[in-house]
Parts: structure tokens; C-alpha cells; sequence
């Protein structure tokens, strides 16, 4: 058998392209991820190698994530596929039921047909949060194991284990961002994303770290996470303030859209921060771009740690539980080069 825990408190904090994966202590960000994916693969071996005695009971473990309907998704889809694939391969006695919903209505129906499938574990990242709460908290009270990735819930500690980025520190990285751009005062307007636990924190930290700045927010709106959404938005705050100096677009999607408005317009001055890092907005960035000279770093890699880290937790019994937590610096033409892989999906 496999501690895991133990597994865990050996990694040391490595600089590398991925921010510190966190629980009570910091640990290498891919680098760890790479440990740990060999420690599930020493555990597949370890488990094969077991004739005649099964110690990794059979499970199913559903998992329910948002369609690919913007870039961000679509990379989160393609490395939920790629995982699954990996643990199948590891783990041939776990079976892995994958659906993707286009709506938070869906997803709702989705969990319930998966819990007709008596799955052991469900991993979801919730298309919005209040509607899945329940459904989610009616999972759990069955006996589901339930690792919840990113968006959160509605309400706290239904999830056994969850696996997001550090959402208050990326708020506070939009601020300063900000705040060391315009020293002496400016005016910017905000993109929210979609209605969920993470947007409310990103938002609520944003606004307190700009506390006793000069930085007016003109107003905020929901983009959506999404380019044509962040084009829409654009188009209206670019109608409606005639000076704008920066735009928080929370999102690279709504980034992408925001800066189409802009160039539309003809408007100069403007610098775009988005967010998640984009290897198209990281390439403008690293190329030193003028309306785009920075990112914040929130990748869809994150559900790799969550599925396997469900995946152990009956793969070899160890016990999992826990809040981990993936870091979001702010990523500059001086750091670019670390966050950008052509070759990447998103």
C-alpha cells in the first residue's frame, strides 16, 4: 500500500512552470505532479505484482465537467480525457464514467444518472455553483466520495477533497497589476466570469487589495469567461466611458474579445489583463505586446490531480482528503517563456 500523505510531505518546492501545488506546505507545481503521477504508476506495478491478492477494491468513479465551450474548457476536456486514459492503464479494476454538460441544468441531470450508475467517487467541476450544491450534497450523503475541482460549491465542506487554484491570490495579482501600472491614478472597467464561488472570491479579493489606490473600477459586468461575451461587454464600456486606461477581463477568452473591441475602435492606451494562461495571449506577452503585457496563470490542468488523486483513494486505500491548491503569479515578457508551450492544447 501506498501512503500517499507520506508521499506528499517529501516533495520539495522547485521553481519551475507551475506555481507551488498546495496543501499545508508548498510543493513543485509539475514537477510534483510528475512525482505523483509516478507514484501512481508505482502503485499500478506494485498493485499487478500482488498474484492471487487484491488490495485495490473495484470502483467506479464518475466525473462531470463543463462542455468544451471556450478554450479554458476545451483544454480542461482534453487533459480529463488524457488522465483517464493514464488511470485506466494503472488501474484496470476502475472503471471511469466521463460526461461534459453544456449547462448548469444538465449537469444537474448528469450527476443523477451517474449516481444511478452507483459510482463510488464523483469528481465535478460545477458549471455554476449554487445549482450544483445539491445535488452534489445529495451525492455525498449517499456515500459518494466527492472531490470538487475549481468553481466550488455554494456551501463549504461538502467535498471530501478539493483541487483549485489559488483564487484570492489571483485577484490580488489583477490589483497590482493595476495598481504598479498606473501609479497615479486609473480608470478600469471588470469583466466577471460565470456565477460562481471562485468569481465571487477573485472579485471580493480584487476589490480589497485596490483599497486606498487611486484605481477606479467603472463598473463590472458578466463576460462569461467567453470572447463573443467579452466583445458584447467591450462594446458597451467602450460606448459608455470615453477614457478607460485598463481592463480586467478575468478570462483570456474575454481578453481576446475585449481586444477585438478596442482595435475596432481605433481606441489607443488601453492595456488588457486577462487570465489562465493562454498560449496564444502568453506568445502576445512574451512578444512584448502593447495592449497585452501581462497574464495570470490559472491552467485546466488542475483536474489532472484531482482524478488521480480520486483515483488513489481506491486504487491503493490510502486516505485522501484535503484542500489543495495550485498558485496563480502573475505571468510578465520576463517570465513568459516558462508558461508557453506551443505544442499545449490552450
Amino acid at each position: 500500500m501506498i501512503d500517499l500523505k507520506a508521499s506528499f510531505s517529501n516533495f520539495q518546492s522547485e521553481p519551475n512552470r507551475q506555481p507551488p501545488f498546495q496543501n499545508s506546505s508548498p510543493m513543485g507545481g509539475e514537477r510534483m505532479l510528475s512525482k505523483l503521477r509516478n507514484v501512481v504508476m508505482a502503485g499500478g506495478l506494485a498493485l499487478a505484482g500482488l498474484s492471487g491478492t487484491s488490495y485495490a477494491a473495484d470502483a467506479t468513479i464518475g466525473i462531470s465537467i463543463p462542455a468544451a465551450d471556450h478554450g479554458w474548457t476545451g483544454g480542461l476536456v482534453y487533459h480529463t480525457k488524457r488522465t483517464v486514459e493514464a488511470m485506466k492503464k494503472a488501474f484496470p479494476n476502475i472503471d471511469f464514467v466521463v460526461v461534459t454538460s453544456s449547462s448548469a441544468t444538465q449537469q444537474v441531470n448528469d450527476i443523477e444518472d451517474l449516481m444511478s450508475r452507483k459510482i463510488n467517487a464523483l469528481v465535478v467541476l460545477p458549471q455554476e455553483s449554487d445549482p450544483l450544491t445539491e445535488p452534489v450534497k445529495a451525492a455525498k450523503a449517499k456515500g459518494v466520495f466527492v472531490t470538487v475541482v475549481d468553481r466550488g460549491l455554494a456551501e463549504k465542506n461538502i467535498e471530501d477533497l478539493y483541487v483549485g487554484g489559488d483564487n484570492p491570490q489571483y485577484g490580488v495579482a489583477a490589483a497590482e497589476y493595476f495598481k504598479q501600472k498606473f501609479p497615479d491614478g486609473g480608470k478600469v472597467v471588470v469583466m466577471r466570469g460565470i456565477p460562481t464561488a471562485i468569481d465571487n472570491i477573485r472579485i471580493e479579493a480584487f476589490q480589497n487589495a485596490l483599497k486606498g489606490s487611486k484605481i477606479e473600477i467603472l463598473d463590472m459586468q458578466y463576460a462569461n469567461w467567453n470572447p463573443d461575451k467579452g466583445f458584447e461587454v467591450m462594446q458597451d464600456y467602450l460606448q459608455r466611458f470615453p477614457k478607460i486606461d485598463g481592463v480586467w477581463a478575468g478570462d483570456d477568452d474575454a481578453a481576446l474579445g475585449a481586444m477585438e473591441a478596442i482595435k475596432q475602435t481605433d481606441r489607443k492606451g488601453v492595456k488588457v489583463l486577462g487570465g489562465s494562461g493562454m498560449n496564444k495571449v502568453i506568445k502576445l506577452v512574451q512578444d512584448g505586446n502593447d495592449m497585452v503585457d501581462a497574464d495570470i496563470f490559472y491552467p485546466p490542468t488542475l483536474i489532472i490531480p484531482a482524478i488521480e488523486l480520486t483515483t488513489m483513494k481506491f486504487a491503493t486505500q490510502a486516505p485522501i482528503n484535503g484542500h489543495y491548491v495550485l498558485g496563480s503569479p502573475l505571468i510578465t515578457k520576463d517570465n513568459a517563456a516558462q508558461y508557453y508551450f506551443p505544442d499545449a492544447p490552450y
